[in-house]
């Protein structure tokens, strides 16, 4: 049987194609693959090594934001469904084509069938302990936040086009980060959205970093970033056990929606990757899948579609015309995207824009 070594060592040979797979919003670098973090959300914080030597192995990758490090097997535990170590596994052995629980391939060389394995035990007592202290963490700064009526945040998401806000988003006047480019640690407003899972339980939090003075995203690297547990899990921007609920990537995208249609419930998923991974509500009798204009986007609700095979819903997808909703919010104003939705979905758009 393969051990967790050899399933290492393969992911790192194949480091660009499990890159491309698994960290769709990412892009080449040089030798590495950059992505904002472990959520596969936009940006440049996070580095994979796509090539390496023997003491730089490819494979191994580092989070400067958050210092956060690992190998592709520790980047699956965050992108996948699996919540467990041997599930873990069997995904990785279905990336490279393994048989489930079969032998490694003849090609793997004896050196790396002799390399020692990690214990099981070790590796998912290590994983457990991090998600665990992760989503303390992100509770603890949720608790800090404030409501965001008059602060910078409110004005940046009205500055979109954005009339409809919530209970899952607060605002704090000084968030610390780590620069990407020097690693010194700062302090920034930020916009903070609670993460939670489908039985309501805190598991992080987001935070967008912005600009007071000019109601933008702050001028720094990455300025949106999660911390704590994303996998299965959303910013609910209004009530879970609704029949109809939409779901999409970024904040401002499902809001965009929301404030033209306030009755419809949404929900963020953060990353394309994400949205491809979240667990829609045994309640939920009919999905919108608010896509973004890319591929990872179309990626993410075919997905995401594929998952929900064997379940009574309805599953629809809302496509923008530019590159997400919020600038076809922008672009247009909220009464040419009410009538476009009513064009793709008839009268039922007039019962929920109240």
């Amino acid at each position: 049987m393969d051990t967790i070594a050899d399933i290492a060592t393969a992911l790192a040979a194949n480091a660009e194609g499990f890159c491309q797979t698994y960290l769709p919003n990412g892009r080449r670098s040089g030798g590495y693959w950059t992505v904002g973090d472990v959520t596969g959300a936009k940006g440049e914080s996070l580095a994979v090594r796509l090539t390496g030597s023997a003491d730089r192995p490819p494979g191994k990758w580092t989070d400067y934001a958050t210092s956060e490090h690992g190998d592709l097997l520790d980047l699956m535990g965050h992108l996948t469904s699996a919540t467990t170590v041997p599930e873990a596994l069997d995904e990785a052995r279905r990336f490279l084509g393994w048989p489930r629980y079969g032998k490694q391939p003849a090609s793997l060389s004896a050196a790396r069938r002799r390399s020692r394995p990690k214990p099981l035990e070790r590796l998912s007592e290590k994983a457990h302990e991090t998600r665990t202290s992760a989503r303390k963490r992100a509770r603890r700064l949720w608790s800090l936040g404030k409501p965001i009526a008059g602060t910078p945040a409110e004005t940046y998401l009205t500055s979109r086009g954005i009339a409809r806000l919530g209970d899952a988003l607060r605002y704090h006047p000084a968030v610390r980060y780590r620069d990407a480019e020097t690693s010194e640690l700062k302090a920034a407003p930020a916009l903070l959205a609670k993460i939670t899972g489908q039985f309501g339980e805190t598991t992080g939090v987001s935070r967008t970093w912005l600009d007071p003075e000019r109601g933008t995203l702050a001028d720094m690297t990455d300025p949106k970033r999660v911390m704590g547990d994303l996998r299965g899990s959303g910013v609910r921007l209004s009530d879970p056990a609704s029949p109809i609920l939409a779901v999409g990537e970024g904040i401002e995208t499902v809001l965009s929606v929301g404030s033209v249609l306030p009755k419809l419930s949404v929900t963020a998923c953060l990353s394309a990757t994400h949205l491809s991974l979240f667990d829609v509500p045994e309640t939920v009798q009919e999905l919108w899948i608010v896509k973004d204009a890319d591929d990872a986007g179309a990626r993410a609700a075919r997905t995401l579609r594929e998952r929900l095979v064997g379940r009574t819903i309805v599953i629809r997808e809302i496509e923008p015309v530019l590159g997400d909703f919020n600038d076809d919010l922008t672009a247009w104003g909220p009464d040419a995207l009410r009538a476009r939705l009513r064009h793709d979905f008839g009268d039922r758009i007039d019962q929920l824009a109240g």
